[in-house]
């Protein structure tokens, strides 16, 4: 069975998230893509994040995070997100992740996360399995913009026609 390549779901902009203005907290961002990405994970690949960190003593940790706000998510706005992984090394992973308003016709903001694998117990580096290759490999959507500015204007340029 093929894999699902771009993972989605939905959330609703909440007002403990939102600043004076009933915009989404641009720090706010950060906890809604990585929420939802955990959610889909789980969902979509029977991966259980911090199971298997309790399981094999090893998961993923943030190297980076780039990010670019579009448009501003608001106050009880139901917003689609969309995860997929672009790349990865035998002890890296790269994500983009996507907000778009409900109907996926209005980008509300793009960001790239680079994970790294570490083993837990020694704070170290670490090699992924050949099962988590293996999953990489038919999870991987790759884009084909090298840098995250190129790839911010090619997204954006996409839904402005």
């Amino acid at each position: 069975m093929r894999l699902q390549r771009i993972l989605e779901s939905k959330v609703k902009i909440r007002f403990q998230d939102c600043d004076p203005f009933n915009h989404l907290n641009n720090a706010a961002y950060f906890n809604y893509f990585i929420n939802a990405r955990e959610d889909q994970v789980i969902e979509n690949y029977d991966l259980d994040i911090y199971k298997h960190g309790q399981e094999t003593g090893k998961s993923w940790v943030v190297a980076s995070h780039q990010i670019a706000y579009i448009k501003p998510a608001t106050l009880q706005e139901i917003v689609t997100i969309q995860t997929q992984v672009i790349n990865y090394g035998k002890k890296n992973l790269s994500v983009e992740l996507k907000m778009w308003n409900k109907d996926k016709t209005e980008l509300k903001a793009i960001m790239w996360s680079s994970f790294v694998y570490v083993d837990l117990r020694k704070s170290t580096a670490a090699s992924h399995s050949d099962e988590l290759l293996a999953l990489f490999e038919q999870a991987l959507a790759p884009v084909e913009e090298q840098s995250f500015e190129e790839r911010v204007v090619a997204v954006r340029a996409v839904r402005s026609v």
